[in-house]
């Protein structure tokens, strides 16, 4: 069966809303611990993280979220942040903390894959990524390797990127690793279409505006959809 990844922002109503993602069929969450600079980030996660940032959503807050979180949810939670904010305590502490915390693994967006080599994570490729980036982040990744579907910044596109099905033959080709589409998966149709090549798909942007749009019942439902059209696609895949 096809993943379906679900982010979203550290901030007070995450674990509602992280179990209402649940409920509508989200078999992972990735929780953004918010960062000053997000340069991965489009302008709806760059406000969210604002937002967060503004209530008080440092890195002890971020971690008390997580484990709230984790007590409302039996999926897997991955952090998703930045360098920066594992330098400042140190990588050990910081890994050592979001395990305790109940994470499920960890996304730094702008870590390199030859860098801190002895951090367990999960590795981003990207079209841009040369083959032999691609193996070394698929040799190194833990548990699956995200496929960045864009040359850009996270946010909903109106088309899946063409850029997708090259990245995941020229992955697939180096490798065997569960491999996850995100950056611009913005609808049913989009979370379909990267289905039926992919073995996740994540949706970060769009996740976002429901729940700020409707709060959790809009979020489950906005996920509901998503679900369906992912289950819908494999249907038609094996029939």
């Amino acid at each position: 069966m096809t993943a379906l990844a679900i982010y979203l922002m550290a901030g007070r109503e995450a674990p509602e809303l992280a179990e209402a993602a649940a409920e509508g069929g989200a078999d992972l969450i990735e929780i953004g611990f918010p960062f000053s600079d997000p340069l991965a980030d489009g302008p709806v996660i760059r406000r969210a993280a604002e937002r967060a940032l503004a209530e008080g959503m440092r890195t002890d807050a971020c971690l008390e979220i997580l484990a709230r979180t984790r007590d409302r949810v039996a999926v897997p939670l991955v952090p998703m942040t930045y360098a920066a904010l594992l330098e400042a305590r140190g990588y050990d502490w910081f890994a050592a903390q979001i395990r305790e915390a109940g994470a499920t693994g960890l996304i730094v967006a702008d870590l390199p894959s030859d860098a801190a080599p002895d951090l367990d994570r999960i590795h981003l490729v990207a079209p841009t990524s040369t083959s032999a980036r691609i193996s070394l982040a698929a040799e190194r990744t833990d548990g699956w390797l995200y496929l960045v579907s864009v040359t850009g910044t996270t946010g909903a596109r109106p088309v899946l990127s063409p850029d997708l099905a090259p990245l995941v033959a020229r992955t697939r080709a180096v490798s065997a690793v569960p491999l996850y589409a995100g950056f611009g998966i913005a609808t049913p149709e989009h979370a379909a279409q990267a289905a039926a090549i992919a073995d996740g798909v994540v949706v970060g942007t769009a996740a976002i505006e429901a729940a700020e749009a409707s709060g959790p019942a809009g979020l489950r439902r906005f996920v509901t959809g998503l679900r369906r059209a992912i289950d819908g696609a494999e249907r038609e895949a094996v029939g």
